[in-house]
């Protein structure tokens, strides 16, 4: 039973790191329509920059913000000068934004050098706590805390705030809400700096839970985060929140057994989930496009 829980968590911690950087790609992809490759990129950015601001001020939320901020500007840039000329044709994004995603994993090794980076837990998030036998780790714990006050806190946004109606609505006929007197351009441009924010604070929390980053993270985890996306249908929250989890378990106890399997695995996951329900566990069947 204590193996059990120990790897459930571990599940959970990692689902719930994998929804922070799948939900902000979620935005992107399912309301926008935006196939962003060069999503990993701003998480790995986040990361570094969160670290290199934790590290020489010592104040782990003050790195947490600096990465989050860091998400955003280059979100803010991405959309004014890379997105916007290419909106409505997905392979020219594609191949803009691989190149993009390229560029922004060198200009890292330019910037914080090739070698990996160090990323200690805070003090107050350090070691662990013993509870019926069972032993916590307290950072894991936190960034599952941490998942699920975004996943509410998002869901809450997108479907009871008027600023949720203005994107649902502006997803599905922009000319009504422009008709409507709302600028539906910079509300599409607040959508994907919130979902570059998100990949940022994925990124900064990321290097305590493995000790360490490196300049390849951003194409490793965008790989699970559009695999999460894909399997928890575009644009759902809940969606994104439920196969994050799915995968994070899966990888928990799959890697327990059999390390080698364990991507194989969120693949066949996907494919099944696929083969049963084509637009994924919670997308709608006809998706919008912008």
């Amino acid at each position: 039973m204590e193996l059990f829980i120990t790897l459930t968590t571990n599940g959970l911690a990692t689902g719930m790191l994998i929804f922070l950087l799948a939900a902000g790609l979620s935005l992107i992809f399912g309301l926008m329509s935006v196939l962003n490759f060069a999503h990993g990129g701003l998480f790995a950015w986040g990361a570094y920059v969160g670290t290199w601001v934790y590290m020489n001020t010592g104040s782990f939320l003050v790195g947490i913000v600096a990465g989050i901020l860091t998400g955003m500007l280059l979100g803010l840039i991405m959309e004014r000068l890379i997105i916007q000329p290419v909106y409505g044709n997905h392979i020219q994004q594609i191949l803009i934004t691989l190149g993009v995603m390229i560029v922004l994993g060198e200009l890292i090794k330019a910037v914080f050098s090739a070698n990996p980076q160090g990323a200690p837990a805070p003090s107050w998030l350090s070691g662990s706590f013993e509870a019926g036998n069972i032993i916590f780790v307290k950072y894991r714990l936190f960034i599952i805390i941490t998942g699920f006050i975004v996943l509410i806190l998002l869901q809450y946004v997108l479907t009871k705030t008027k600023l949720g109606l203005i994107v649902r609505a502006g997803v599905m006929n922009k000319e009504m809400i422009q008709a409507l007197g709302v600028n539906i351009k910079k509300v599409f441009l607040f959508v994907f700096m919130l979902g570059a924010g998100l990949a940022g604070l994925s990124g900064v929390l990321l290097g305590p839970y493995a000790n360490v980053i490196t300049p390849g993270i951003g194409m490793e985890y965008q790989m699970l985060a559009f695999v999460v996306v894909v399997i928890g249908g575009m644009g759902s929250i809940i969606g994104t929140g439920l196969s994050a989890i799915i995968v994070g378990l899966a990888n928990a106890y799959i890697a327990y057994q059999w390390p080698q399997i364990s991507m194989a695995v969120n693949m066949l996951i996907m494919i099944a989930i696929l083969i049963i329900r084509p637009q994924g566990l919670f997308g709608a069947k006809e998706a919008h496009s912008r």
